[in-house]
């Protein structure tokens, strides 16, 4: 019997948010992001995106060439709710859940088929109730391998479904680019345009132990793919061995300051799916990718195991500073893993502490964002520095002062 998986992922997300918490925003041209002149694109809404404006792009670049468009500092705790309650819905449907980034998750629906139809009436499902109880739109992709239901979501972008059927596999992958299987990078596209292999279907048509000759294992990897073969299963956080958040970017970031903000986002989500798997970190991972693809990692064992998003993002923030000692080169991706779980074992001392207390306090804060929503109650660690309306920015002169002030003000803390 063939799996039934869905693919979501929310259309975007950071700018959906702000146009659905601000209607004087909707249907204009809003860019999230940081500095005019030194931040990045955290997120572009469909109206700036046809201007060019994608996400990752230099603030620079995005204003010169979208001018017009309304700057919105991010609210991270605004995104981490929403995604809090996209994940819930996910969870009324399936224990078998991994998410991938706030915004997106894979389900394995197989097992919940008799009770809520197949694939496209889930997902169909799924798509409603986003709209419906967030507020927002979501694109979904149902397939029967992990890698097809990406695919299937992106083409069915904005605010839309595809299904490809199992049987249907090979003939929906096989006009792709080449660089659309999971594995291939710029650099061996370009190895294996160079070798005629420019769509999916040209490698699956080569013989496996060719590829494998010309590419060693990664040969065999990309045979298996071309043909639909990709048994991966979708792995919970409480199954996990190890849970994280990444990004990578359009277009490279050479300032540690754009990073961290990223590496906030994460470590909160990251805090977030630990708590909800009832799993503690015994060590944190900072990862990065530079624009000449090293791959780097620093890693941090703790000194008493956390579930705390802040915790994670203080020891990651740490480690980023380690590195940033040294000459610091343009990065393409960066992300925060929790590993070494375990299961809770945290007691309550006699007089308390710090730890129990933040304990308490999350504890708190995830069942009131479970059952009334972000504007119940926000962390004052992650709460705006103004009010939601006040973050509208002018242009110019105008958009770089109010930028500078606010960056002053809101600023993660470095180090621990």
């Amino acid at each position: 019997m063939h799996r039934t998986l869905v693919h979501v992922d929310m259309d975007a997300f950071y700018a959906s948010v702000e146009q659905r918490d601000d209607p004087t925003l909707r249907g204009r041209p809003v860019i999230v992001g940081g500095h005019p002149t030194r931040g990045v694109v955290l997120a572009a809404s469909y109206e700036v995106r046809r201007f060019g404006v994608r996400s990752a792009m230099p603030m620079r670049r995005a204003l010169s060439l979208a001018p017009e468009a309304v700057v919105v500092r991010p609210r991270f705790d605004a995104y981490v709710a929403a995604s809090e309650r996209l994940h819930a819905i996910f969870e009324t449907y399936t224990p078998l859940v991994e998410p991938l980034s706030l915004d997106e998750a894979f389900l394995d629906v197989t097992g919940s088929r008799a009770l809520f139809g197949d694939g496209r009436a889930i997902a169909t499902t799924l798509r409603a109730r986003i709209r419906d109880e967030l507020s927002l739109p979501a694109s979904a992709g149902v397939a029967a391998v992990k890698f097809v239901a990406k695919i299937a979501s992106d083409h069915a972008k904005p605010d839309g479904l595809r299904v490809v059927p199992a049987e249907e596999t090979q003939a929906f992958l096989a006009p792709l680019p080449i660089g659309r299987l999971w594995g291939v990078g710029a650099r061996t596209e370009a190895r294996l345009v160079a070798l005629g292999i420019r769509t999916v279907g040209d490698a699956a048509a080569r013989d496996p132990a060719a590829l494998a000759d010309l590419l060693g294992p990664l040969g065999e990897h990309l045979a298996r793919l071309a043909r639909g073969d990709d048994d991966r299963a979708v792995v919970p956080d409480r199954d996990a061995k190890s849970v994280g958040a990444e990004d990578t970017f359009a277009e490279d970031l050479d300032d540690p300051e754009d990073l961290r903000a990223h590496l906030l986002s994460q470590s909160i989500r990251v805090g977030r799916r630990l708590r909800r798997a009832r799993r503690v970190a015994r060590a944190v991972v900072l990862k990065l990718k530079t624009a000449r693809f090293t791959l780097i990692t620093r890693r941090s064992t703790l000194a008493t195991p956390t579930d705390d998003g802040q915790v994670i993002f203080q020891t990651a923030s740490a480690l980023l500073d380690r590195y940033a000692e040294g000459p610091f080169e343009a990065m393409r991706l960066c992300g925060v893993s929790a590993q070494d779980l375990d299961e809770p074992t945290r007691q309550m001392g006699l007089f308390g502490t710090d730890r129990d207390r933040r304990a308490k306090l999350n504890a708190a804060l995830d069942k009131i964002h479970a059952t009334f929503g972000r504007d119940a109650i926000v962390p004052a660690d992650l709460a705006p520095g103004a009010s939601h309306a006040s973050q509208r920015t002018l242009r110019g002169d105008a958009v770089s002062e109010r930028l500078d002030a606010r960056r002053s003000a809101a600023k993660p803390r470095r180090g621990g």
